[in-house]
């Protein structure tokens, strides 16, 4: 298999997990998000661990943890993952799955919006109105529901700094996924005491196939993250961009489909709002990369 087809299938299926999460944390919607989250930092840290070691990556952790410039934003994005998943598993088992969609579609406008402001890039005039509309989106939902669609906003900004956090970083998918977890555990297992203490552990009650669907949590996160490291090293940044709306466009139709979510007219406008902002900006993106791609062939013919 040609390695471009590879990665394409490689990003695909890592999507493709991230669309069915949850379905996946409504199994286990008789804990809290708390405790969840605790279990889903603890077992992914034995997944990566024995990845660690296994694939021999033990070397390069030590050697970020070394270096002060790229340890600490790992830390910083350890805590803003951790923020990430628990918002994100608390708005599946309170029947926030759309608006957990709303979120990851607009990350990446967001993401666009810190490269101005923190890296200082510049954006086009596409770039621009893709950002306004998303705006007034937002504002739009904001005035339907009474309230700003908070669960969409956690998960952007957390998930649009955790981005930033790891690109100041620079570390691999297995090393920082390491110090990630390493970082947040001892949180995590604090947490499980306190909730076993105070009588709220929930995991060991419920059965053995649902202690072991929490213990699949670990696997369940590190995959399509290597999954995603992998299709990244294959395939162009715009073809990953574009995989990147297929788990909120699952997640969206889980959430009105399966769940029966209500999805007012003006819930739908909001939405729409948002479709339009992506469109604009994914059309903008290829357009900008078939010219780069036409220059550097240009170029390399000269």
């Amino acid at each position: 298999m040609p390695e471009l087809r590879r990665g394409f299938f490689y990003g695909f299926a890592a999507y493709l997990i991230w669309g069915l999460f949850p379905l996946y944390w409504k199994l286990l919607d008789q804990s809290s998000a708390v405790e969840l989250l605790a279990h889903r930092i603890i077992w992914s840290l034995v997944t990566i661990a024995l990845l660690t070691l296994g694939l021999r990556r033990l070397g390069r952790v030590r050697a970020l943890l070394r270096d002060p410039r790229r340890r600490w934003p790992l830390v910083a994005a350890a805590l803003l993952i951790s923020v990430n998943w628990g918002t994100y598993i608390w708005g599946v088992n309170n029947s926030r799955v759309v608006e957990t969609s709303l979120g990851y579609f607009i990350t990446p406008l967001f993401t666009v919006l810190l490269g101005v402001f923190v890296l200082k890039e510049r954006l086009n005039a596409a770039q621009w109105t893709a950002l306004a509309i998303a705006f007034v989106a937002v504002a739009g939902l904001t005035i339907e529901n009474g309230r700003p669609p908070w669960v969409a906003i956690v998960l952007t900004f957390s998930f649009g700094f955790y981005g930033l956090a790891k690109k100041k970083a620079g570390a691999g998918a297995i090393e920082g996924m390491a110090i990630e977890s390493a970082t947040a555990a001892p949180l995590a297992l604090a947490a499980i005491a306190v909730l076993a203490v105070q009588g709220q552990s929930t995991v060991t009650h419920e059965g053995s196939g649902y202690l072991v669907l929490v213990l699949l949590t670990g696997p369940i996160t590190a995959v399509p993250l290597l999954l995603f490291g992998a299709a990244a090293t294959r395939i162009s940044m715009t073809t990953l961009g574009l995989l990147n709306y297929i788990a909120p466009i699952m997640q969206f139709a889980t959430g009105v489909l399966v769940f029966h979510e209500d999805m007012s007219p003006m819930r739908w406008a909001g939405f729409g709002l948002v479709w339009l902002a992506l469109a604009i900006f994914s059309w903008d993106g290829m357009n900008r990369r078939r010219r780069t791609v036409s220059l550097e062939v240009a170029a390399s013919a000269v």
